[in-house]
């Protein structure tokens, strides 16, 4: 447990996290919605820090990332928790669990064994990165010193703040896949109990800061027009118009956690959304198939 840098006091007693967009105003004894930062006596507290429930030595293109490090090893972790509640969690049992658990290792350690097992970079994935963005950090400098590369895996949500936090005054984090899982503000709303804009302002703002994107979407079908043409042109148009070069990922949807109700998705749908995201950009792939 180490105190949280992205946070203000409020003069009633409550903390404002400034991680990312829900921006939480958390009350003394409370955790925000994340369920890992929490306010004790004033001061929030990053429940999670040194804390690693998931460690592997995953390929690059499984973030996936295919234009960046390819054909290398990146050292993946995770904790418990998440700030989105989807219900297609593919590690559910990891971002959704609110019982704080792992195992012990410091931001030291993660990148000796980064080193030791061959990896070219750290990926902060499985759950959502943002919510530990302290202990990122940590990890993330020592990393930059030792020559490795910073990955996150991440569905957007985080503040400007955070993100400046993470590359100023140096840049720390070299790639990301950003996670847009719709272009309908009623999917956010209703599936990920949270906003699209900020996932859109998180995808322009990163791209110019120099960070090296790849955008991600899981394609479901018949939920909140998640898997219409028209939907999924907007998404190709929107990434088109920051950078056609930006590799866009049109992944498989298989039924898990709670939607075990519906079908995987039908690979016409998927050969369909390749063809429109063709039309925008230079660089289209269909995953999870």
């Amino acid at each position: 447990m180490k105190e949280c840098i992205l946070y203000s006091k409020k003069k009633s007693g409550k903390i404002r996290c400034s991680a990312c967009s829900h921006r939480c105003l958390i009350s003394n004894g409370r955790v925000g919605l994340c369920g890992v930062r929490k306010n004790i006596d004033g001061k929030l507290y990053l429940m999670v820090y040194g804390k690693v429930i998931s460690m592997h030595v995953d390929p690059i293109e499984k973030k996936p990332l295919y234009h960046f490090l390819p054909n290398t090893k990146s050292f993946s972790i995770g904790t418990i928790g998440c700030n989105f509640f989807c219900g297609f969690c593919q590690n559910y049992e990891i971002s959704q669990e609110r019982e704080i658990r792992g195992f012990n290792i410091n931001p030291k350690e993660i990148v000796e064994e980064a080193i030791k097992t061959g990896c070219k970079s750290i990926s902060y994935t499985y759950n959502e990165p943002t919510i530990f963005a302290e202990f990122v950090k940590d990890t993330a400098e020592i990393a930059k010193q030792k020559g490795l590369k910073n990955v996150l895996v991440t569905n957007g949500y985080m503040t400007k703040e955070c993100l400046d936090f993470l590359s100023k005054p140096i840049k720390l984090i070299d790639a990301m896949n950003i996670d847009l899982k719709s272009f309908n503000e009623k999917f956010y709303i209703k599936t990920c109990k949270a906003y699209l804009k900020p996932v859109l302002e998180t995808i322009k703002y990163s791209h110019k800061l120099g960070i090296h994107i790849e955008i991600t979407t899981l394609i479901i079908p018949g939920i909140n027009g998640n898997d219409s043409i028209k939907e999924l042109e907007k998404i190709a148009k929107f990434i088109a118009s920051i950078d056609k070069n930006i590799p866009w990922h049109i992944s498989r949807f298989f039924p898990t956690y709670k939607m075990t109700d519906r079908r995987a998705t039908d690979l016409e749908i998927l050969r369909k959304a390749e063809e429109i995201g063709k039309r925008h950009l230079k660089n289209v792939y269909i995953g999870n198939v």
